[in-house]
């Protein structure tokens, strides 16, 4: 879809759609759910939309549920936010049983279409689930984002309810401005999670060096020798030295309330 050619609503919905995934404080998971919500809203003919997130695997890996459920071809879903919990409901099931809409689009890299699935038979183990999800018609398009792939799609409970050569360019703007602030959220998250990494091991560090001093006055020790005493305790009772520095840094406080 061109530039020139694009409604103005449209552009409307893909700046949204970024922005959601770009406000600060916004992770993946909470920023899909507000996506799928949003394109709910505004893209004509959809009841219900659906955001997935899939990691490529490699043979042999893990799906991260403890290997109970089958990898969608050399993908397993990471996150997803579904606007309407039949939608989750449907996108389980596609998971469960390795067929779908979601699925072939992650697996084979395009866009997939539904027009009815009353007169579908590309999914047959799907298909009874999607109907009393009131998952009709659909479109899917996918989106590499580095090494994941973001699928987008709009849904309908009436059969046909899309005029598919209209949406599929929508819903393709849509899955790129997805995939595009999903990154940046994801690397919020990583950020965040690395800042507070950071804290604790600076406040590891610190409590250590407190319990470091209170040995080193008792025993007329040096600081390695301190540290070595407090990794042989940690060693013997199979927990952390900051564990240990924290235990004997209490008992030392308390010790000296008591003492006064």
């Amino acid at each position: 879809m061109s530039d020139a050619a694009t409604p103005a609503w449209v552009e409307r919905l893909a700046r949204e759609i970024g922005a959601l995934g770009q406000a600060e404080g916004s992770g993946p998971e909470r920023a899909m759910d507000r996506m799928s919500a949003a394109a709910a809203r505004g893209v004509p003919g959809c009841s219900a939309a659906l955001v997935v997130i899939w990691r490529g695997v490699r043979p042999g890996d893990e799906d991260g549920a403890g290997g109970e459920r089958c990898a969608a071809g050399s993908h397993v879903v990471v996150d997803y936010g579904a606007s309407h919990s039949d939608l989750a409901t449907a996108l389980e099931r596609q998971y469960a049983v390795d067929q779908g809409p979601a699925v072939e689009a992650v697996r084979e890299m395009r866009a997939v279409t539904v027009g009815d699935v009353l007169r579908e038979d590309r999914w047959p183990d799907y298909l009874s689930a999607a109907v009393q999800c009131g998952d009709r018609s659909s479109v899917t398009f996918p989106c590499q984002m580095e090494e994941e792939v973001v699928t987008f799609g709009v849904h309908s409970g009436r059969g046909d309810a899309f005029d598919v050569e209209a949406v599929a360019p929508l819903v393709a703007l849509l899955a790129e401005h997805a995939a595009m602030a999903l990154h940046s959220a994801g690397r919020y998250v990583d950020a965040a999670r690395e800042a507070a990494h950071m804290r604790r091991a600076m406040s590891a560090r610190a409590v250590i060096d407190q319990a470091k001093g209170i040995l080193m006055h008792a025993r007329g020790c040096g600081a390695a020798e301190a540290f070595e005493e407090l990794r042989r305790v940690a060693q013997r009772n199979r927990i952390k030295v900051a564990d240990v520095a924290r235990r004997l840094v209490e008992e030392n406080a308390e010790a000296t309330v008591r003492a006064r």
